[in-house]
């Protein structure tokens, strides 16, 4: 089934405007704006309510990723927001990196509700949970308030440390913490013939692990996915990928899917995961696949 996943109703968050290759966002009470590659239309708001950006982020000269933030007086470099849908409630600190992220991707809301909703579902006692790519751990500990046994995996180490604070503030404890190459201990994982109740997958476009290791999109997805499938329980699980990458086609994803997992009883969703300014239009950003048993 193909679909479209967009955020539900957060008070804490909101997609202002969009265009010009840029985001216009307000995160709690302060407005970020920053580039966004896919937003290739005129904006809907005029300049003057752009201007009001409680900080915006300028790339640096010959680059296309890093840069500075420009900050207005009582603008902080790090601050909270809440995260209240029905019984999921987390809280996530937020800082302006150096790459224009600030630790947290909203687009991500319907599956931090799927993996809630999916892990209090499981058979198991105590589902188990392994979550790549993890970053700053909000569907981490989307699982962890469902109750799951869950490993959170990420190669960059202060990324990991930024995660255990969003755990504290959200009053949540027992994640286990791993900086590992994701390939390498997937790999480890299926020698050992562990069993997961749920897999979260969200690997990057290109990148590297904590040793060097060299991460290449197109050039690994296969092989993972295929030691995925053997780790994942066959009568009891969810899964979850999504994939941030500019040309990567949701048929893609399709087919990889389609050629390891074998057919399941209950849904199979595929499909674009959006967010929706204030006009309403629709800014696509990436793709994903998730299902159950």
């Amino acid at each position: 089934m193909y679909s479209f996943l967009t955020t539900g109703t957060w008070p804490d968050y909101e997609l202002i405007d969009a265009g010009n290759f840029e985001k216009l966002e307000r995160f709690g009470q302060y407005v970020l704006a920053r580039p966004e590659p896919q937003a290739i239309w005129d904006p809907h708001l005029p300049a003057s309510e752009w201007q009001r950006a409680n900080a915006t982020f300028r790339r640096e000269k010959g680059s296309t990723e890093r840069g500075q933030w420009q900050l207005k007086p009582g603008m902080p470099e790090q601050w909270v927001i809440n995260y209240n849908q029905g019984d999921l409630r987390l809280r996530f600190r937020l800082g302006l990196s150096a790459f224009k992220h600030v630790g947290l991707f909203p687009e991500q809301d319907p599956n931090w509700r799927f993996i809630f909703e999916q892990t209090k579902k499981r058979q198991a006692a105590v589902p188990r949970v392994l979550n790549l790519f993890a970053y700053t751990g909000a569907a981490t500990l989307a699982a962890r308030a469902a109750g799951a046994d869950v490993t959170h995996l990420d190669s960059v180490k202060q990324v990991n440390f930024w995660a255990r604070d969003n755990m504290e503030a959200s009053n949540l404890d027992g994640v286990r913490w791993l900086v590992e190459d994701a390939m390498k201990y997937v790999r480890r994982e299926v020698k050992r013939g562990s069993k997961y109740q749920g897999l979260i997958l969200d690997p990057p476009a290109y990148g590297r692990g904590p040793n060097g290791e060299k991460w290449q999109l197109e050039d690994e997805l296969n092989e993972l996915l295929k030691l995925c499938h053997q780790l994942l329980d066959p009568t009891d699980h969810f899964f979850v990928i999504n994939l941030y990458s500019l040309g990567f086609s949701a048929l893609i994803l399709d087919n990889l899917i389609n050629n390891i997992f074998p057919p399941i009883s209950g849904v199979r969703e595929l499909g674009e995961i959006y967010l929706h300014d204030q006009a309403q239009r629709k800014l696509p950003l990436g793709t994903f696949c998730r299902f159950s048993s």
